[in-house]
C-alpha cells in the first residue's frame, strides 16, 4: 500500500440496499478500472444515451441534503459521498461503479460496509504514479453562517465544528490527520444524522423515504436520541459523520488532496463551492506526481484490517 502508484480493486464487489431518499431498492457493483480512469458511475437501468457520470466536482449539482452528480445528458446519481469517502479511505483511485437506479444504497448510513467489503476483495496496485492536488494558498467560502476553508498542508487534515440547538448534539468539534488508516479507525462507522423536525419536513416533500432511525440514520429530537439498540457508536458521532461527508466530497477533486480542510457548520454544497473556488483561483492549487514519501501520507495508506470496525459499537 505504500508504493507510489495508483490502485484499483482486485475483483468486483456488490452492495444491495435501499436509497435513503427514494426508499427504493438499490444495487451497486464496484469494478476494477485501469490507471487514470478515475472513479466513474454508470447507470445500468438506462439503455440509451450517455450513462457514464464522472465522480468530479464539476459534475456536482449542489444540494443541501446529499451530493448529486449529473452529466451533460441529465443522467444523475445521488448520495455518492459515503462510497467516495470509503474509496478515498482505502486508497482506491480507479473504479467503475454500476448502479441500477439513481441513488447509492445507504447501507447502515455510514461508510463501514463499503470499506469492509472493498478491503475484503483486496487492492490491486497499478503501474502508474499517483497524481494529487496540492493546496498552495488559503481559499475560503462562506454561506448562511457556515464557512469552509482549505489551507496548505503536506497531508490531508480535517477540522470540523458543528453547533445544533438539539440538546443531544449541541456543539461538537474534532480534528483528524487522515494518515495511517485514521479514516477506518475514527470515522468510517459514523452514521448520517438529522433532527426529527427535518425528517418530518423531508418526508412531507418526498425525501428520506428510505430512512429508518437506528437502522441507517441517527435521529435527534431535543434530548432524545434514536440510534438503535446499541445507541451512538461515538459520543460525538454527528461531527465524525460530517468529517466523513467532507472526505467524500473532497474526493471529488479528481485525485487526492494535500491540504487542511476546516469546516464550520459546512455541508455538501459549501464543500463543493470550496472546490470550485480552489480550482478557479489562479495559483491556489497544483497537480503533483506523488513520490513514495507523499504517497505514504495519503488517507488509504497504513490501513490495517484489524482496525476496521466489524460490528456496531457503543459510544466511546
Amino acid at each position: 500500500m505504500r508504493h507510489p502508484v495508483q490502485n484499483t480493486l482486485k475483483t468486483s464487489v456488490s452492495f444491495d440496499g435501499v436509497g435513503l431518499h427514494s426508499g427504493k431498492p438499490a444495487r451497486m457493483v464496484l469494478h476494477p478500472a485501469p490507471a487514470n480512469h478515475g472513479i466513474r458511475f454508470k447507470r445500468t437501468d438506462i439503455a440509451l444515451g450517455d450513462t457514464m457520470i464522472p465522480a468530479r466536482w464539476d459534475f456536482v449539482e449542489r444540494t443541501a441534503l446529499c451530493t448529486r452528480l449529473v452529466n451533460a445528458a441529465g443522467v444523475s446519481v445521488s448520495t455518492v459521498e459515503h462510497i467516495m469517502a470509503a474509496l478515498a479511505g482505502c486508497g482506491v483511485h480507479n473504479a467503475l461503479i454500476e448502479l441500477n437506479g439513481p441513488e447509492v444504497p445507504i447501507m447502515d448510513g455510514s461508510s463501514a460496509d463499503f470499506l469492509r467489503e472493498i478491503m475484503a476483495v483486496g487492492i490491486e496496485r497499478l503501474s502508474t504514479p499517483v497524481r494529487a492536488f496540492e493546496v498552495l494558498k488559503p481559499v475560503t467560502v462562506e454561506a448562511n453562517g457556515a464557512q469552509a476553508t482549505l489551507l496548505p498542508c503536506d497531508r490531508l487534515k480535517i477540522d470540523f465544528n458543528i453547533d445544533f440547538a438539539e440538546e443531544a448534539i449541541g456543539q461538537q468539534s474534532r480534528t483528524l490527520d487522515l494518515r495511517n488508516g485514521a479514516f477506518a479507525r475514527e470515522l468510517c462507522d459514523s452514521r448520517t444524522f438529522c433532527r426529527r423536525v427535518d425528517v418530518e419536513n423531508m418526508q412531507a416533500n418526498g425525501l428520506a423515504l428510505g430512512g429508518v432511525p437506528g437502522r441507517n440514520a441517527v435521529v435527534f429530537d431535543g434530548a432524545v436520541v434514536q440510534a438503535g439498540d446499541q445507541g451512538l457508536r461515538h459520543s460525538d458521532e454527528p461531527v465524525r459523520h460530517k468529517m466523513l461527508d467532507a472526505l467524500g466530497d473532497l474526493a471529488l477533486a479528481g485525485g487526492p488532496i494535500f491540504g487542511h480542510y476546516i469546516g464550520d457548520k459546512s455541508g455538501h454544497s459549501l464543500t463543493n463551492t470550496l472546490l470550485r473556488a480552489l480550482f478557479a483561483e489562479p495559483g491556489a492549487v497544483r497537480e503533483v506526481v506523488c513520490d513514495a514519501v507523499m504517497t505514504a501520507r495519503l488517507p488509504g495508506q497504513g490501513l490495517i484490517w484489524s482496525e476496521i470496525p466489524e460490528q456496531v459499537r457503543q459510544a466511546a
